[in-house]
């Protein structure tokens, strides 16, 4: 019986035809619309194309017979798309219902609430691509044309310290060799001498920036100069940067030398010497970027647009997303976080990373704990040693905390330690040329950006005829 039943299933599987429809080129007529007597009614939108007629010719399957007809390809008018404005509009208005203006989550509330002492601690800053240790002929200009690749080797050999100051490595994994301590000064305080060590670039640019604010200000108090790096650079508890010379915390401009100590920050700064601080950044040195707290990011912005800087400028500066210079980051109500490019100091700790084994003093590398490290394994697997990693990370024991970055002397040459590309600096973002506070535009250029509801606009300027030919936009001279 299982036998017999078989066999009329496989026959019943023979006997199948695959039956090829005529294409449809006609639109099909409305469902009210009655068929031409002797033709059957076409079918409708969504039905099988199992009911349409089968070719002519074509003979007819035998009674019992399944009948498998491959859909037809029905050509339908094109769908009007809607336009980029259109779903961009759609999406503004939706989100504006939701939330007009948003002002913070509770989690970044409660991050307020931390100490200073652990304050970056969570904090993820962007560090820049890793390579690998491979030689690699540079895109723009080379900071370090001065010194050909022989001269380099020889005074390495010889005596580094002749190079000036490198930065090596990463900002989240990196050191410093010929670091400078930035001076005690009358224009700013240096709250840790012990850990005011940067690159000779990194500390003139803090010098520079706060000098050019004492000239605009000459009764601005002393700026509180907190973190840069330790001497050698390496990691800094409790933050993950701070480790090439290139970071520098600064504290904020009050009304008087002493800090304010109450949550929100924002309310007590004096909020035009701490945007001159900000405008000398920019202006003066090769800043990378300035880390703050959006609350803060939006006293200053709202400032500066009432004094009539240029919008387009600011909107560089603080609305770019990814490519801003100011960016927002929690636990920093209380402080500028600023990154220098150091074009000479990066580009000579780049070349310099192939020759370390020829100063085995500074043959080391950065290493980050992982699960499962312990330190022998750490010191088998980077032909080291237990003793020689403890006595160069000031280790008392063995014990591993996860994530810590460990500085490992190498016996050798390092053949896979990655290190950054060629540097590449770009132009400083420098504002139109100044004009008269009635001359001042406040119409933003078109950028195809959504405009932004929960920024103010800055007052409509008195209309004054002024000459032509005003030059616009960002400038990108050096």
């Amino acid at each position: 019986m299982r036998s017999s039943l078989l066999i009329l299933l496989f026959c019943a599987g023979c006997a199948a035809r695959v039956i090829t429809p005529v294409p449809v080129s006609a639109p099909a007529p409305a469902p009210s619309q009655a068929a031409p007597p002797g033709e059957s009614a076409p079918p409708a939108a969504g039905t099988p194309a199992a009911s349409t007629p089968a070719p002519a010719g074509a003979p007819a399957p035998a009674p019992g017979e399944a009948q498998v007809v491959a859909p037809a390809s029905v050509s339908a008018a094109p769908v009007a798309m809607p336009s980029l404005a259109e779903v961009a509009a759609v999406v503004t208005d939706a989100a504006m219902r939701d939330n007009p203006c948003p002002t913070g989550t509770e989690a970044d509330e409660e991050d307020d609430d931390v100490s200073s002492a652990t304050e970056d601690e969570g904090v993820s800053e962007e560090g820049e691509l890793q390579a690998p240790l491979a030689p690699a002929a540079p895109a723009g200009p080379l900071y370090t044309a001065d010194l050909s690749d022989e001269a380099l080797t020889e005074a390495w050999k010889k005596d580094p310290a002749t190079l000036g100051s490198m930065s090596i490595g990463f900002v989240e994994s990196g050191r410093q060799l010929n670091s400078h301590r930035v001076p005690d000064d009358k224009d700013w305080m240096v709250v840790s001498p012990e850990i005011a060590w940067g690159t000779e670039e990194t500390v003139n640019y803090v010098m520079t920036a706060i000098r050019a604010v004492r000239a605009q200000y000459p009764d601005v108090p002393p700026l509180r100069v907190n973190r840069l790096s330790t001497k050698d650079g390496g990691y800094l508890r409790p933050h993950k940067s701070h480790q090439n010379g290139r970071d520098v915390d600064l504290g904020f401009y009050y009304p008087t030398a002493e800090p304010v100590r109450e949550r929100e920050r924002e309310r007590y700064i004096n909020v035009a010497m701490n945007w001159a601080l900000v405008r000398s950044l920019v202006m003066n040195t090769d800043v990378q970027m300035i880390l703050v707290d959006k609350r803060v990011m939006k006293v200053l912005y709202d400032y500066a647009v009432g004094i009539g800087e240029d919008k387009a400028w600011l909107d560089s500066l603080f609305n770019a997303g990814f490519n801003s210079v100011i960016r927002h980051a929690r636990r920093h109500r209380d402080h500028f976080h600023v990154r220098f490019f150091n074009a000479r100091a990066q580009e000579l700790g780049r070349r310099v990373a192939p020759l370390l084994a020829l100063q085995p003093d500074q043959n080391l590398m950065m290493y980050k704990v992982r699960n499962g490290d312990t330190l022998g394994g750490i010191a088998m697997r980077h032909n080291s040693s237990v003793v020689a990693i403890k006595k160069a990370n000031r280790m008392r024991n063995t014990f591993l905390s996860l994530g810590r970055r460990l500085v490992i002397p190498l016996k050798g040459p390092c053949t896979h330690c990655p290190i950054p590309p060629p540097v590449q600096l770009p132009p400083r973002r420098l504002p139109p040329q100044t004009q008269a506070p009635a001359l001042v535009t406040t119409t933003p250029e078109a950028s195809g950006k959504l405009p932004n509801p929960c920024t103010p606009a800055a007052p409509a300027p008195t209309p004054v005829a002024g000459p032509t030919g005003a030059p616009s936009g960002l400038s990108t001279a050096r």
